[in-house]
């Protein structure tokens, strides 16, 4: 009587679609149940869908070829689509600190790993495929898979008659090591280096505050008689100091103003400042005093409010094209943009979904508001359109052929870095066209972890079909020797050259090997294991640049040496 449920839910060697279905559904449901069970301060997360997927692929479960290769290659996108647009922002802005030593160190390591892949193709004699699906497995570096894939499908064509060995073997096998070797190396290394988090801690905070300087607002009251009379922009240029005025109060007067830079200073005026503070000091020193004034904070005459710009009659306009003060009488003293703050310059350019700041009359803030929008309810909606049009063009730059003389066949992006390489763009120009980069945090996350479920299940279960014969046939343990190679060599070297040579904080530097290594359980584990966010944010700085380096990198390989 219960036939059909059986026939759903056990393995079947040629499933149809809804059976194929089943055992997506079972390989991620088992794997996220998993995935949040906690082994001391280790919890795989997502990982743990690979998992599952090579447990269910060696009982008997199977997915429809067609649907493989779709939900295999759909995941990919989504989850490296979901990253660029994740990291996109930090990861251009940080090239201007400490970014590119973190990127020159990551991006080493990447190439070390291929050095060695190639020194045991020579010396093994083990075909290329089966190597570069060991080296994305002990380097956890899923869309490297991917690549590498989807290089030997373009190969099969040229070469119709040839016969390629399947990478997501050696992926399979040697991903496990990959995950344990970096949470392995980050525990050595800490015990051996004697590291102490709280230490490492106050360093970085200490140069955070040196690098990283927040916009403060301060009082003041004009007393130098050098600048009454003056406007307000030959003073601000006369005393040399990156700053905004946003209110101005005369002495006598209780009325409040946001001021133009043609607004002349009286004696006793009191100004209210926005910009750094030794901005702020250096102004109020040479123009006059700190002031305790408390009517120029009263709101009974301006509004302090922050506008979302999602209109798109605001979107990719300059402020000085807006013309906010001279029409509505607003001045805008900040933009707020993927966490960012920064000053309200006339040359800034709108992307959707940055937040302003801005000061003036309730009945100018509600007309400026009908050409920014201000519709917050909107951010929390997917803007599909913008999604799958941004989509549509990953896929259309991984698909175009690059002409390298010396390869068989073109070199492709293919759908792992296409997709990353114009999240990055759109997340740093702020969109093309219709085709914005704003998804708010929810959706990305959803988005991310939905592609990489998908592509787990898929792989996973594909390789666990006969896993264990695999294991035995290809002599795994040896397999797990040569990946062990390609895990701690790199990872050894970046400890001693990031930590004594190139004196990258600790806590920065875990969170680099983790961003090399593209493993998130490895991120989990130390944000956990060191009590700290702080690896979140060198993780994000190097993930970009070193997932391109690694899909170049697996298919240049195999279209090298196949």
């Amino acid at each position: 009587m219960l036939d059909w449920l059986e026939t759903l839910l056990f393995p079947l060697e040629n499933p149809n679609v809804t059976q194929s279905l089943i055992s997506i559904m079972l390989a991620i449901g088992m794997g996220i149940f998993l995935g949040r069970l906690k082994f001391g301060k280790v919890s795989f997360g997502v990982s743990a869908v690979m998992f599952t997927g090579l447990l269910l692929g060696q009982l008997g479960y199977r997915i429809e070829a067609g649907i493989l290769d779709f939900i295999r290659d759909f995941g990919l996108i989504l989850f490296v689509y979901g990253i660029g647009l994740q990291v996109g922002p930090s990861f251009f802005s940080s090239f201007k600190n400490e970014g590119l030593k973190f990127n020159i160190l990551a991006v080493s390591c990447v190439l070390l790993g291929g050095i060695i892949t190639f020194i045991l193709f020579k010396i093994t004699g083990i075909q290329i495929e089966n190597l570069v699906g060991m080296m994305s497995g002990a380097v956890t570096n899923t869309p490297g898979l991917g690549a590498a894939k989807n290089t030997i499908e373009e190969l099969k064509i040229q070469f119709p008659g040839k016969t390629f060995a399947d990478p997501a073997i050696g992926y399979a096998i040697t991903y496990p090591l990959g995950v344990f070797g970096i949470i392995g190396t980050v525990i050595l290394s800490k015990i051996l280096l004697k590291i102490h988090p709280e230490t490492e801690m106050r360093k970085f905070r200490m140069l955070k505050t040196k690098t990283e300087i927040p916009l403060i607002h301060k009082k003041m009251r004009v007393t130098n008689p050098a600048f009454f009379g003056k406007t307000l922009q030959h003073s601000i240029k006369e005393v040399g100091a990156n700053i905004l005025v946003s209110r101005i109060k005369h002495s006598g007067s209780e009325a409040v103003a946001s001021p133009t830079l043609d607004t002349r200073l009286e004696e006793r005026d009191v100004l209210m400042l926005v910009g750094t503070e030794k901005e702020l000091d250096h102004f109020i020193s040479s123009v006059g005093r700190p002031s305790t004034d408390l009517f120029i904070e009263s709101e009974s005459d301006i509004r302090t409010k922050n506008i979302f710009v999602t209109k798109p009659s605001a979107v990719h306009k300059k402020l000085s094209e807006l013309d906010l003060y001279n029409t509505y009488d607003l001045k805008v003293t900040r933009v707020f943009r993927a966490g960012k703050e920064m000053m309200a310059r006339p040359s800034l350019e709108l992307f959707y979904g940055d937040i302003l700041r801005v000061i003036g009359s309730q009945e100018g803030i509600a007309e400026a508001e009908k050409i920014i929008g201000n519709q917050e309810k909107k951010l929390m909606e997917p803007d599909f359109l913008s999604l799958f049009g941004g989509l549509l063009i990953g896929i259309i730059v991984g698909s175009v052929p690059l002409m390298i003389p010396g390869l068989p066949i073109p070199l492709k992006l293919g759908f792992a870095a296409g997709p990353l390489i114009v999240a990055l763009l759109i997340s740093r120009y702020g969109g093309i066209s219709f085709i914005h980069s704003y998804i708010n945090t929810g959706a990305t996350y959803f988005m991310k972890d939905l592609g990489i479920c998908l592509f787990f299940a898929a792989v996973g279960i594909h390789a666990g079909d006969g896993f264990y014969e695999n294991f035995i046939k290809f002599n795994g343990w040896t397999w797990l020797l040569y990946g062990s190679a390609i895990t701690f060599i790199p990872l050894i070297l970046m400890v001693i050259i990031g930590r004594f040579f190139m004196k990258i904080n600790f806590l920065q530097l875990a969170g680099i090997m983790s961003g090399s290594y593209t493993d998130p359980a490895a991120l989990a584990f130390s944000t956990n294991y060191l009590d700290s966010d702080v690896p979140i944010q060198s993780y994000a700085q190097v993930y970009p640049l070193v997932t391109i380096f690694r899909i170049f990198m697996a298919s240049l390989l195999i279209l090298l040496l196949s």
